[in-house]
């Protein structure tokens, strides 16, 4: 099914390692990894730092569950506790989250990989291996750090910055917003069937290549090297990631931005590790934003998620002693999601730099119901205009996995990030 060997794409990707392709806004990798530095535990600010290394342990806490030391086999098991996430509450109210159909709404949203040219699929390669390979050990601890703990909410906290962060993970350890911790982790559609369906292999599979596993010095600290099983497109973790950061971005729209963002940075974390491709990366992306509008649009789904909204922001308000807008603007206090680099991240992740494949086609065609995303960060605008804004702030058309003028044209050139702060300049 694929179009070249993997000796082929790996030989091939060598060759792109020290050539500059096209990227929209000009960023340089090194400019990107300085920005990514600034949402680690290298960062310079001490209370981020802080905040960083109390995610840390309560995540290896979570994992470890009661037991005298944390060993690498409770890692398979390990999931929210009845505390922090009340599934009985979401059981009760009979929603049906349809996976099996969402799960082919996504596959027929990706089909455009299997179009891909060997050159994309070889710079594809280059890309995460450059990543991988000049990532810096606050980046690989961050992101050993986001990968193990993908099955808890914790990562979310550090886009809240220290304030609301630390009010996150109070109220998160003492239950007080399980019902949104049910409905957020409930709400990932599994990607495994396109998994299966792609059968693309990861990068450190690839014959020929040269990726670093990251050995984990980290969350377990017994130096055994990160990897990962199944295929590689999509990629599964960035679609927990981003799932969940725009969740919570729809319930705190005060930190809009920054969720966003902090979904972004969370697929990064999985090319640091050298398991996933940029590809990967932003067909999970897709998928999500495609997921989480279906599910705003549902009233049924509607109502659950309100429920789960309320007792979110006032258990939040409660532990930080404030309004969420006050609570949310971190004042004083180091922000580093809130930084305008940001911007020049998250414009990134939207291509990883691969070049547009072909002329811009028609107008971008919003599809019905898309604009519920803008519906919480702008609420003052109508339907129509924020669909209109959606137009206007999408990444050029012609980059791959965009293909056409249907859905997929749609969601790979969403650019969430954009779209709000450019209404709120």
């Amino acid at each position: 099914m694929r179009h070249l060997s993997s000796l082929v794409i790996a030989s091939a990707a060598m060759l792109f390692l020290s050539t500059a392709w096209a990227r929209p806004d000009g960023a340089d990798p090194r400019k990107i990894s300085a920005i990514v530095d600034n949402t680690t535990p290298a960062s310079q600010d001490a209370k981020f730092v802080a905040l960083e290394q109390q995610i840390l342990t309560d995540l290896r806490l979570s994992l470890q569950n009661g037991a005298a030391a944390l060993t690498r086999p409770q890692l398979d098991k390990a999931r929210q506790s009845p505390q922090q996430a009340d599934k009985q509450w979401l059981t009760n109210s009979g929603y049906d989250f349809a996976v099996k159909a969402n799960q082919q709404a996504g596959i027929g949203l990706l089909q455009e990989f299997n179009r891909l040219s060997p050159a994309v699929q070889a710079q594809n390669l280059a890309i995460a291996t450059q990543i991988n390979r000049d990532a810096t050990q606050g980046q690989r601890r961050q992101a050993l750090t986001d990968a193990e703990g993908q099955n808890y909410l914790f990562f979310l906290a550090d886009a809240l910055g220290p304030r609301l962060g630390n009010a996150f993970l109070q109220a998160y350890d003492k239950g007080e917003i399980a019902e949104a911790a049910a409905l957020i982790k409930t709400s990932e559609i599994s990607t495994s069937a396109a998994k299966d369906h792609f059968n693309y292999p990861r990068p450190f599979l690839q014959t020929g290549n040269q990726i670093h596993l990251v050995p984990d010095d980290s969350v377990v600290g017994d130096g055994h090297p990160y990897t990962a099983t199944a295929g590689a497109f999509p990629s599964g973790h960035t679609n927990t990631g981003y799932t969940d950061a725009l969740l919570l971005a729809e319930m705190i729209p005060e930190r809009f931005v920054p969720l966003v963002d902090r979904g972004a940075r969370y697929g990064y974390s999985r090319i640091v590790l050298g398991v996933h491709y940029p590809l990967d990366i932003i067909g999970s992306r897709m998928v999500a934003e495609r997921n989480v509008a279906h599910f705003l649009n549902d009233p049924q789904y509607r109502k659950i998620f309100e429920q789960a909204k309320s007792q979110l922001r006032g258990a939040l308000e409660k532990e930080c002693g404030a309004t969420l807008e006050i609570c949310a603007q971190n004042d004083g206090q180091p922000d580093p999601y809130r930084d305008k680099q940001l911007t020049t991240f998250y414009r990134y992740t939207m291509t990883y730099g691969l070049p547009a494949e072909r002329a811009a086609a028609a107008a971008l065609r919003v599809p019905a119901g898309a604009e519920v995303l803008l519906e919480a960060p702008l609420p003052r605008l109508s339907a129509a205009q924020r669909r209109a804004l959606m137009v206007k702030s999408a990444l050029p058309d012609g980059y791959p996995l965009s293909g056409g003028q249907g859905e997929q044209n749609f969601w790979q050139r969403l650019d969430l990030h954009d779209a709000v702060i450019s209404r709120a300049h």
